[in-house]
């Protein structure tokens, strides 16, 4: 029976949702009901999955553009984005709407069984349950983000300031832990994973998808030089590294990809200091689902032969 899940997304920033949204839309047996998106700017994040769609023959799965910047629910007021003449072969029309059909997207999917996998700010489930109440509660929901265990040493020692998607809307992060029951795919297991310059001929091979994938990481290692910046601290990141696959490892995860996966239930406390939340291992917290420990180079393998096969 094939797999139902339902994509929110903030596609359009860093290149891992791309990989991700690529990695589902090869994934075999599964339905994508739905993808909607998040930190929008009138459609624009939207537009970019549109666009992906409909040049991979995909265009029947529906989109809406979420929760909006001119909203007031993030941290930040405005958000910048990768050039977009670089990174797309062509102009990409926006595709914006009322917020509202984000909602009814999601509960569409909701209603069909479809797994939900957040792999950007949350917003768009809290709206969802602040209109529908309590739908979130039997939801099954992944979402990547959480800082609850320290990163390995070898790898980037980022902080939980970074956790981006956790931090972007602490109020529909904190909503989300009181009205639903995520499983958690932190920043401290997806830093161990890596995209490499070694992948791209293979990709470069994988059809209109895969150029793409390759056009953005060319645009992606000059822009952001990830391997610079973090390469001589983190001896255990490749050589030639390109980006993480944090968004990716949560929807193979969502999925059902398990080698090396454990999933603990790990009791939480919740506070937020300075305008960020911390996660807090707390017997008298709350019980979340938390991914402990992955196999990174079985994933990074792994996602590379679903994206070029």
């Amino acid at each position: 029976m094939s797999q139902k899940i339902h994509l929110d997304t903030d596609l359009g920033g860093d290149m891992d949702d791309l990989a991700a949204l690529a990695m589902l839309l090869k994934w075999p047996d599964i339905t994508l009901t739905g993808v909607t998106t998040n930190a929008e700017s009138n459609g624009r994040r939207a537009g970019y999955v549109r666009y992906v769609l409909d040049h991979t023959d995909n265009n029947h799965v529906p989109v809406a553009a979420g929760a909006d910047l001119s909203e007031g629910y993030f941290r930040y007021p405005e958000l910048g984005y990768p050039p977009e003449a670089e990174n797309w072969p062509e102009a990409v029309a926006p595709h914006p709407n009322p917020t509202d059909d984000a909602v009814e997207l999601l509960k569409a999917s909701v209603e069909q069984g479809a797994v939900l996998v957040g792999i950007g700010a949350f917003t768009n489930f809290m709206l969802l349950d602040q209109k529908y109440p309590g739908i979130l509660r039997d939801a099954k929901l992944y979402v990547m983000g959480g800082y609850v265990y320290d990163i390995p040493q070898g790898y980037p020692q980022f902080n939980r300031e970074d956790d981006w998607n956790m931090q972007l809307d602490v109020t529909a992060t904190r909503y989300i832990f009181d009205h639903a029951d995520p499983t958690l795919v932190p920043l401290t297991l997806t830093a161990q994973t890596a995209m490499c310059h070694a992948d791209l001929p293979a990709l470069a091979n994988a059809g209109w998808l895969g150029k793409l994938l390759v056009r953005q990481a060319d645009v992606f290692a000059r822009t952001e030089n990830l391997a610079g910046r973090h390469g001589a601290t983190s001896p255990a990141l490749p050589a030639d590294f390109i980006n993480f696959h944090h968004d990716p490892l949560a929807c193979a995860i969502a999925l059902g990809w398990h080698e090396g996966v454990t999933i603990d239930t790990v009791p939480l406390r919740l506070e937020v200091r300075d305008t960020y939340l911390y996660e807090t291992p707390d017997a008298s917290g709350r019980p979340t689902r938390l991914v402990t420990a992955i196999n990174a180079e079985a994933f990074n393998r792994y996602w590379l032969e679903v994206v070029t096969s």
